[in-house]
């Protein structure tokens, strides 16, 4: 696996992403807008960046904006050394087989809002969506929502598809969403940083409510589908899945050997970041999981399922023909790939 070491938060692709930040957004309020902007033919320069702006307001009608009660301010460095295995490991195995963390049965859940938390001395916000009838008894699904450049977290929460890119709808109440704030509106992950980002949020969720431990998954469009690739490298011994959109390895690859299943989609026209480095990402993946070259078609047309890959672990990558967009039926195809698990 020599050939990751070579993709690090310094690579020539976080140049190309800044450069890209001077053109003008575009604007995608939902996977359906995007989809026929990209069919009508509109200029894509900086489709990384999904238009909206960072709202104040919390979702689910709470108007939160501090830091969480329960815990208060949680150190990127206190976190870091845990690794994420570590907590995974302290939970506890509820009756329906899933890994309890440390806040199931706690009476101090947060309810959905926008918190924030100290980052080794840097402030980083982000969305909590917490399901209406939660239950502290019962271990959800976490899955990490990552806006593109130019994006917001606002803008995934309420936005593309209806929000979280149409998965909240569809988890019918079974799932705990984020939605994190980038800095400098995107997911440069310089230093580690958006990875510490997620490895404090992570420490302070699995505390304060009831998180299934081994259904933990990311998906993103953009630079979010680039921030859930680094995630897949970086942390594989958490994450059970990802689903990246249009991404590719810009916010770095940690070398690593976890297995971590894989849903992927990219336009095959795509003039803002090039399939040829979505496949790229896709290889790694491939590579981790032991994936054969052969593949099997699978729904929704054009999508493919890699052969051979470890059990538990396939690689589904979807080619679409269309530009930098997310495909108009990613929503549906990314909650049938993470309810599998």
């Amino acid at each position: 696996m020599e050939k990751l070491r070579s993709f690090g938060t310094t690579t020539p692709g976080v140049v190309v992403l800044a450069a890209l930040a001077a053109f003008p957004a575009l604007a995608c309020s939902s996977q359906e807008d995007a989809t026929a902007e990209a069919s009508s033919g509109s200029s894509s320069a900086g489709g990384l960046a999904g238009t909206g702006t960072s709202g104040s307001g919390a979702t689910g009608g709470s108007s939160a904006t501090g830091s969480s009660p329960a815990t208060g301010s949680s150190s990127g460095e206190g976190v870091g050394g845990a690794g994420g295995a570590g907590a995974a490991g302290s939970g506890s195995s509820g009756s329906g087989g899933e890994t309890q963390s440390a806040g199931c049965g706690s009476a101090t859940a947060p309810t959905s809002g926008r918190f924030s938390i100290d980052v080794g001395g840097t402030t980083r916000e982000y969305i909590l969506a917490v399901p209406d009838d939660y239950d502290s008894s019962h271990a959800y699904r976490l899955i990490f929502a990552w806006h593109p450049l130019g994006g917001s977290a606002e803008q995934v929460a309420t936005g593309f598809g209806g929000g979280y890119y149409g998965l909240q709808s569809r988890a019918g109440g079974s799932a705990i969403f984020v939605s994190p704030e980038g800095l400098e509106q995107g997911w440069a992950n310089t230093g580690g940083r958006d990875i510490e980002f997620l490895r404090a949020m992570l420490d302070r969720l699995r505390a304060e409510l009831c998180i299934d431990e081994d259904r933990i998954f990311s998906t993103g469009f953009s630079y979010g589908g680039m921030m859930s690739y680094a995630i897949g490298c970086a942390m594989g011994d958490v994450f059970r899945a990802i689903a990246p959109m249009s991404g590719a390895l810009y916010s770095g690859c940690e070398d690593g050997d976890n297995p971590v299943a894989m849903w992927g989609a990219h336009g095959d026209a795509d003039d803002v970041v090039p399939v040829e480095n979505g496949r790229t990402a896709r290889d790694v993946f491939l590579e981790r999981n032991h994936c054969d070259q052969q593949t099997t078609p699978v729904q929704p047309d054009p999508c493919v399922s890699y052969e051979g890959c470890d059990a538990g672990y396939p690689v589904v990558w979807c080619e679409f023909s269309g530009g930098h967009t997310p495909a108009s039926d990613s929503g549906e195809s990314i909650w049938s790939f993470f309810s599998q698990f």
